[in-house]
């Protein structure tokens, strides 16, 4: 009899949690929300089209208390909370694909501090396209160095105010992480009418960004090898012949972790030979042409270095994976503070410093101004920094298409590039080595390293980092903003589009130029 009681018991309790719990899933399907059971939370560990729909949505854990808090009271069967910022665990039953999970939300890796990620930072925005700052003061002048100031300001608040699109404030007035990449604030903005549109513009623009400077690793390395040895029989068409023959292995790369090894020598490298051409540049004041630094501009080239200088400023891409992999969230603020303002400082000095000890001899790589016996020297470490960081951008350029052409689930263009046992077949083997011929192709057909640093950095440049954040920022928070963030996004997307247009029209016409006089000779 007793046994029958507690029978009944139990059965009217699950009758009644059964009960509370489709009221429950019943209210947040109406607010918006959808339960997340067991079956559907381990779909949610799979990372099934259905979520990747709504990812820009809620996302939605099942928490377990832990048990070794004191006063915890033990979990209930089927109690379900739902999280807007992600921050619950999975539960046990979808511990195998855990890692697939975390590691595109960002979950279960090591955090990083404000210093780790302002080293990341700098590395993006104080490369090796530095080198082509001097050439930008030779047609701008102050102005150019003016430029150089204006790019770290609008670069940096454009950089945080994308941040912000990441968060939107919940129910009870928390601000909460609800975006994870630029993509998904793309495909936010476009939403409802056109969920997907954004994120293919961004996407597109991240190719054609990624492709371009892979172009300009090539470009560079084969001018540096002709200048450092003039009076050798090699051209510099030859040389960039031989640099594509040292990458093409890259079409073999599964990861970059045997690349990554080298990334801090090479950065480091890099710093020391900028702190060499300073040197010299130093040795030489006397000689300092501050006469040549002039108010005016050359309106036919200027254009270009305004696409130069905000080349060197790109890092929105990856800000977002960034600020997600931070300890503190909150220092992301302040690293972008001084990581920009090292940057204009570091970036201003070295511009005008070389510019004035060349002045008009300013060539479009700076190291091809020092004499001949400090020249080799400097130029072969610069080309080998230039070979090491090809493989970066090259495997971005390469997952994104795999991603978005061969993998895409259902929606995928050409059949998975990958077997069953994670062998590249042989059409996604071709797509890599295509995608490498396609770097020699551009960089021997327009070896012009400023006017493809300047196409480039009107282009996606200043899409990524003046128009796109700006737009997105009054698109998604307008209601929350004050008039002057009105203000400034509104002149940035103005400003920003003037200059994108206007650089293009002439980094373009200057490219035909140069494409014609190599054809007639």
């Amino acid at each position: 009899m007793a046994t029958l009681i507690r029978s009944k018991i139990s059965n009217v309790a699950t009758s009644v949690s059964n009960k509370s719990q489709a009221k429950v899933s019943g209210m947040f399907a109406r607010m918006g929300f959808q339960a997340a059971t067991d079956e559907e939370a381990v779909g949610f560990a799979h990372c099934d089209d259905l979520d990747l729909e709504h990812r820009q949505g809620l996302q939605m854990d099942i928490l377990k208390s832990d048990a070794s808090e004191e006063g915890a009271e033990p979990p209930v069967e089927g109690d379900i909370h739902y999280q807007r910022d992600g921050t619950g665990p999975l539960p046990p039953s979808a511990s195998k694909d855990e890692g697939v999970c975390s590691e595109l939300s960002g979950q279960g890796k090591p955090k990083i501090t404000a210093w780790e990620a302002g080293w990341n930072v700098t590395n993006a925005i104080q490369g090796m396209f530095v080198l082509g700052l001097p050439y930008a003061i030779l047609h701008g002048g102050y102005l150019g160095l003016f430029l150089i100031i204006f790019a770290a300001v609008v670069c940096c608040y454009t950089g945080k105010i994308l941040i912000g699109c990441l968060y939107e404030e919940n129910e009870d007035g928390e601000i909460v992480r609800v975006r994870d990449s630029y993509v998904d604030i793309a495909n936010a903005c476009c939403a409802p009418r056109f969920p997907k549109l954004g994120g293919r513009i961004v996407n597109v623009a991240q190719i054609i960004e990624l492709v371009m400077t892979c172009i300009l690793y090539v470009v560079v390395s084969g001018n540096l090898m002709y200048n450092s040895f003039p009076n050798s029989p090699v051209s510099q068409k030859s040389w960039s012949i031989i640099a594509t023959a040292v990458l093409l292995p890259c079409a073999f790369l599964k990861n970059l972790k045997a690349v990554s090894k080298f990334s801090l020598l090479c950065t480091l490298a890099h710093f020391v030979i900028n702190v060499l051409v300073i040197a010299y540049c130093l040795s030489r004041a006397r000689d300092w042409a501050w006469d040549k630094v002039k108010f005016y501009i050359d309106v036919k080239k200027f254009p270009i270095s305004i696409g130069i200088i905000v080349f060197s400023y790109t890092s929105q891409i990856f800000l977002p994976s960034l600020e997600g992999n931070m300890q503190n969230p909150k220092e992301f603020h302040c690293m972008m503070n001084w990581t920009h303002i090292a940057a204009c400082i570091l970036k201003g000095l070295f511009a005008l410093v070389a510019y004035l000890t060349w002045a008009d001899e300013t060539k479009e790589v700076i190291t091809d101004n020092l004499p001949s016996t400090i020249r080799a020297v400097v130029n072969i470490f610069l080309v080998a920094k230039a070979l090491l960081s090809y493989p970066l951008p090259f495997f971005a350029a390469v997952e994104v298409l795999e991603r978005s052409l061969f993998q895409d689930g259902n929606r995928a263009f050409f059949p998975n590039c990958y077997g069953g046992d994670g062998r590249l077949k042989s059409w996604g083997l071709t797509l890599r080595c295509g995608l490498v011929v396609f770097t020699l192709l551009m960089a021997i057909y327009v070896p012009h390293f400023a006017l493809l640093m300047g196409l480039t950095g009107s282009l996606t440049g200043a899409g990524l980092c003046f128009l796109l954040p700006s737009l997105f920022h009054l698109k998604l928070l307008w209601r929350k903003l004050l008039w002057h963030h009105v203000f400034f996004d509104v002149a940035i997307f103005v400003i920003g589009g003037i200059c994108s247009v206007s650089g293009f029209i002439h980094s373009l016409e200057g490219l035909i130029e140069a494409f014609r006089t190599s054809s007639d000779e």
